[in-house]
């Protein structure tokens, strides 16, 4: 996500169109693309404040690939070369030893298109980007990455249920988690009143699903959870208003805030948000439908602690699994209302 500053000033003022990933090499245990799983030598590059880089994220800490795969999380507000590691000492990566993302994008291939976005994994050794397709590399990570998984990690990606995942997905991606892009980015009203329409009925179906189950596919969390969970964080402080998504809010769907919960207060989920670099990305970046700049003071992230009650409907969280352990220091962010999180 994210194509740098004349992008976002953009977003509008012309007909929303994501952009494909052009960088679809896959890291593989065969390494049949040239990039085989090897435990060190790639570095994802993410922002907490990105949906589909927060996939990653999420999917990174329930696999235990921590040390197996290093983060970078660069500064939820971009210049004109999109995203920049202005975070760390010396606004450099200090493994990568780059001030912004575009300098592996243009190790890899000078002057390629489709823009700068996250998530991304880079070669260390050379420098190179391998990939920045975001569809494919968490189901990589669940999947091609299996030998460096930490004892008890889950099966995200189960392969009896993976038709049935990769539909339920299907509909997600397309209604919701782009969906409320096309509202946000729409330049007329019709554009924008049936992709916003689109996004209620999406959620609507989902919250009719979830009544009766505690996860979108099984009895256990896997890659559709992920994906719809990335969102749903966001509607409250981000799509409901500055998207104009604003049927109802998430807080007013009883199953869908219940289930939103739920998987926050999961190891793996609500401890890898970081609700200020959302806001702020979102606020301050996208000038073209926020020109002002001003970042909202609400909503209230107080609920996102409160007793859910899913428990009630069964399901394993984890399966045969394990949580995920405590967050590695350097990667923790503040709970809702503490340092770090807008109260």
């Amino acid at each position: 996500m994210g194509d740098g500053d004349k992008g976002n000033r953009a977003y509008g003022h012309k007909p929303f169109k994501r952009s494909r990933s052009h960088f679809t090499d896959r890291v593989t245990a065969d390494g049949r693309d040239g990039w085989p799983v090897e435990s060190g030598r790639y570095r994802l590059v993410v922002s907490r404040a990105c949906p589909w880089a927060s996939r990653a994220v999420i999917s990174r800490r329930l696999l235990g690939l921590e040390e197996a795969l290093p983060m970078a999380v660069t500064d939820p507000i971009q210049d004109d070369r999109s995203w920049r590691f202005t975070l760390d000492p010396d606004g450099r990566d200090p493994v990568l030893g780059i001030r912004h993302l575009a300098e592996a994008y243009e190790k890899r291939e000078p002057g390629a298109p489709g823009g700068v976005s996250v998530p991304a994994i880079v070669d260390v050794p050379s420098g190179k980007l391998v990939t920045n397709d975001y569809q494919q590399l968490t189901l990589d990570l669940a999947t091609e990455w299996t030998a460096l998984h930490r004892a008890g990690a889950p099966d995200l990606y189960p392969e009896p249920l993976r038709d049935e995942i990769d539909e339920v997905m299907e509909g997600v991606y397309r209604d919701v988690n782009n969906g409320v892009y096309r509202a946000g980015f729409a330049t007329h009203q019709k554009e924008y009143e049936e992709a916003c329409a689109g996004v209620f009925r999406r959620l609507e179906t989902l919250a009719e699903r979830l009544a009766g189950q505690r996860y979108l596919v099984g009895d256990t969390i896997t890659e559709a959870d992920i994906r719809l969970f990335t969102t749903l964080v966001r509607f409250d402080p981000v799509y409901h208003g500055h998207f104009k998504c604003n049927l109802w809010k998430l807080t007013e769907n009883p199953v869908l805030w219940a289930y939103a919960r739920d998987l926050f207060q999961t190891p793996g989920f609500g401890d890898t948000v970081d609700f200020d670099h959302i806001k702020r990305h979102y606020y301050q970046v996208h000038s073209g439908i926020n020109p002002t700049g001003i970042v909202p003071l609400g909503p209230d992230l107080a609920g996102w602690t409160t007793p859910h009650h899913r428990e009630r409907l069964g399901g394993r969280p984890f399966g045969d699994g394990t949580p995920p352990g405590p967050v590695p220091p350097d990667e923790r962010v503040g709970p809702p209302g503490q340092p770090g999180q807008p109260a």
